[in-house]
């Protein structure tokens, strides 16, 4: 039986951070969200038929906006269509709504792991950043987190203005310290549209510290490596048994069910796959599955060549790379073999058999690899 990952987008939160570039909208109260999302995933069950379900995470926006019974219900929902086995649940969650009767609400209701917006542990950054938690709150709500949830992954941001190699090893230092077993690690970039991105063209701000990123990059990857964190993924370091499951799915070229305003989703019937994106406003959503039971307001289907460049995109982020034979069924055709050798010349490929792997340097600059791949 073919595996499934199952995403929710719950679009709302309490503030837009001001780097932020989701389908996100200011908190509000929305009595028809959840019933369209239930009724969309029996939608969704209709279009996989039967699979194995390995992961089923709540993104957005903030899930954690959700109380435990709307989770719950989720959870049940997915129960019923296709049932669960041995299963990541998870929910993002930002460290000022900690609040422990939700959270142990979220764990009763079947949630065994928690991803907390952290980004950092300075007072000074926090505030640059736009979250509306300080470092004291952080710290309080990773120990509860830890103390509720058999499995715990902390954000961490880097390469902002004014962030020093210091600022960066204190704040390294302290999610050792709490013994946090996975760690999502970003570099700041300022996506268009953003708050961000408005203010550096009106010359107000320079968010981004781009000359010392790659510096801090590395400085996180010795770090982590050299405390037993398996560097998985380009962004992501866990201990053993904790990598993230559903990230792992999008990385591998699993399908994915994506219900939630603007959800993306990937399902696949017989050798071709389509890639769905719900309705992005949340109106427009609940409207739409009132009509239709679904919420999907585009489905294409993905070439062979198309659908194998996003193998590579995506299978070269993670330690174990793709699989070459795999990337030729997809594609129709084999990558080329002396760009491949090229690339391993030049350290940043490695191939074993019939996996081809990005090394440490090759991560450093993914893009450039991969389009030398596509374009070869």
């Amino acid at each position: 039986m073919d595996k499934l990952a199952v995403y929710i987008h719950w679009p709302y939160c309490a503030r837009i951070c001001p780097y932020c570039d989701f389908n996100v909208y200011k908190r509000r109260e929305d009595d028809a969200l959840l019933p369209a999302i239930l009724t969309d995933l029996a939608h969704w069950r209709e279009m996989s038929g039967p699979r194995e379900v390995t992961s089923i995470h709540f993104g957005g926006g903030t899930p954690s906006l959700m109380t435990s019974a709307q989770v719950g219900a989720v959870i049940d929902e997915v129960t019923t269509l296709w049932g669960l086995g041995d299963i990541e649940i998870a929910l993002e969650a930002n460290p000022h709504e900690m609040n422990a009767k939700d959270w142990r609400g979220y764990r009763a209701a079947g949630l065994n792991r928690l991803s907390l917006g952290v980004q950092s542990f300075h007072d000074e950054a926090l505030r640059f950043l736009g979250r509306d938690h300080d470092g004291k709150t952080a710290r309080t709500a990773l120990d509860l987190a830890l103390e509720i949830f058999p499995s715990v992954s902390a954000d961490l941001i880097f390469g902002w203005t004014g962030q020093t190699q210091a600022d960066l090893s204190a704040d390294l230092l302290t999610l050792l310290d709490s013994g946090v077993p996975h760690i999502s690690t970003y570099q700041l970039t300022i996506e268009d549209g953003t708050a961000f991105a408005k203010a550096e063209s009106r010359g107000q701000i320079r968010a981004v510290n781009s000359d010392l990123s790659a510096d801090l990059y590395d400085k996180v990857r010795d770090t982590l490596t050299a405390s037993d964190f398996d560097h998985y993924e380009v962004s992501n370091f866990a201990k053993p048994g904790h990598c993230s499951r559903h990230n792992l799915a999008y990385w591998q070229g699993l399908d994915y069910v994506g219900v939630g305003p603007g959800a993306h989703g990937r399902i696949t019937h017989d050798g071709i796959r389509q890639a769905t994106i719900a309705h992005k406003a949340p109106g427009a959503y609940a409207k739409t599955v009132t009509q239709t039971e679904s919420g999907i307001d585009s489905l294409e289907t993905l070439s062979g060549p198309d659908w194998a460049a996003e193998y590579l995109l995506m299978g070269l982020r993670i330690e174990d790379g793709i699989s070459l034979k795999r990337y030729a069924e997809l594609a129709g055709s084999n990558l080329a073999s002396a760009e491949i050798t090229h690339l391993i010349q030049d350290g940043l490929l490695l191939r074993k058999n019939d996996s081809l792997s990005a090394t440490a340097e090759g991560r450093l600059v993914l893009n450039a690899v991969t389009e030398r791949l596509l374009l070869s």
